[in-house]
């Protein structure tokens, strides 16, 4: 029960932040959705330093994971967002806003990941 709880609040609050900064970012004059691109690599690179931490020296509770990456970043990053924005894209014609938006979102976002993992090492 407590880890349902942890991932409960940690989905509420990253969920909250991502509205928050999709408010601000997102771009509604040229379409394009900054901000939940930004919510997705920050939440990659998060998710990648918290595993790596967790892999580096077990430093990391499994309480921690189940809050920081299944619940925050769970909440924080958006893939139904990305592929509603993509849709959009799509059915405007926009298609090279369509595959850049994509592309990048794939490319950063990994790098993101190996990123965290690869800053815990030297930490």
């Amino acid at each position: 029960m407590k880890q349902l709880l942890l991932v409960f609040i940690g989905g509420g609050l990253g969920s909250s932040l991502r509205y928050w900064i999709s408010t601000y970012l997102n771009s509604y004059k040229s379409g394009i959705p900054y901000g939940t691109f930004a919510a997705n690599i920050i939440g990659s690179l998060i998710i990648g330093m918290v595993l790596g931490l967790s892999l580096k020296n077990n430093y990391v509770s499994n309480n921690t994971i189940l809050f920081i990456a299944t619940g925050f970043c769970g909440g924080f990053t958006t893939f139904s967002a990305f592929a509603y924005e993509n849709h959009l894209f799509l059915k405007s014609g926009d298609f090279m806003s369509f595959a850049i938006y994509t592309i990048l979102s794939f490319i950063i976002g990994f790098a993101a990941v190996f990123f965290g993992i690869w800053v815990v090492k030297f930490l």
